[in-house]
Protein backbone atom coordinates (compact mmCIF):
# COMPACT_ATOMS: atom_id res chain seq x y z
CA UNK A 1 0.00 0.00 0.00
CA UNK A 2 1.26 3.66 -0.80
CA UNK A 3 2.12 5.96 2.01
CA UNK A 4 2.49 9.32 0.30
CA UNK A 5 1.14 11.00 2.80
CA UNK A 6 3.61 9.87 5.50
CA UNK A 7 7.52 10.81 6.49
CA UNK A 8 9.10 11.27 2.88
CA UNK A 9 5.90 11.73 0.94
CA UNK A 10 5.11 14.58 2.34
CA UNK A 11 8.58 16.75 1.96
CA UNK A 12 7.35 18.20 -1.28
CA UNK A 13 4.51 20.26 0.17
CA UNK A 14 5.19 23.30 1.94
CA UNK A 15 6.34 22.93 5.93
CA UNK A 16 5.83 18.69 5.04
CA UNK A 17 1.95 19.75 4.93
CA UNK A 18 1.60 20.55 8.31
CA UNK A 19 -1.11 23.77 8.92
CA UNK A 20 -4.52 24.84 9.11
CA UNK A 21 -7.93 23.24 7.93
CA UNK A 22 -9.98 25.78 6.09
CA UNK A 23 -12.81 23.28 7.32
CA UNK A 24 -12.71 21.96 10.70
CA UNK A 25 -10.08 25.21 11.61
CA UNK A 26 -7.76 22.86 13.07
CA UNK A 27 -4.31 24.22 13.73
CA UNK A 28 -1.31 22.00 13.05
CA UNK A 29 -2.21 18.89 11.07
CA UNK A 30 -1.59 17.81 7.94
CA UNK A 31 -3.32 19.29 5.17
CA UNK A 32 -2.34 16.98 2.43
CA UNK A 33 -5.78 16.04 1.21
CA UNK A 34 -7.13 18.02 -2.21
CA UNK A 35 -11.11 18.46 -2.51
CA UNK A 36 -12.80 20.27 -5.56
CA UNK A 37 -15.31 22.74 -4.34
CA UNK A 38 -17.60 24.91 -6.78
CA UNK A 39 -14.70 24.96 -8.77
CA UNK A 40 -12.02 25.68 -6.62
CA UNK A 41 -9.59 23.05 -5.23
CA UNK A 42 -8.88 23.26 -1.25
CA UNK A 43 -6.43 21.55 0.54
CA UNK A 44 -7.99 19.49 3.59
CA UNK A 45 -7.10 16.96 6.31
CA UNK A 46 -7.96 13.71 6.23
CA UNK A 47 -11.23 13.52 8.36
CA UNK A 48 -12.66 16.66 6.19
CA UNK A 49 -11.56 14.99 2.89
CA UNK A 50 -13.65 11.68 4.73
CA UNK A 51 -16.33 13.95 5.95
CA UNK A 52 -16.90 15.72 2.38
CA UNK A 53 -17.02 12.70 0.43
CA UNK A 54 -19.70 11.28 2.91
CA UNK A 55 -21.98 14.63 2.19
CA UNK A 56 -21.65 15.39 5.96
CA UNK A 57 -19.65 18.65 5.74
CA UNK A 58 -21.94 20.26 3.32
CA UNK A 59 -22.65 23.00 5.09
CA UNK A 60 -19.07 24.10 6.37
CA UNK A 61 -17.81 23.15 3.08
CA UNK A 62 -20.36 25.89 1.26
CA UNK A 63 -19.61 28.71 3.31
CA UNK A 64 -16.08 28.78 2.41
Amino acid sequence: MSKAHRGKGTSEFYNHGRGNCPVCGRTGIKAVYEIEVSEKKLTVCKQCKVGVSRGKLDKSVAAL
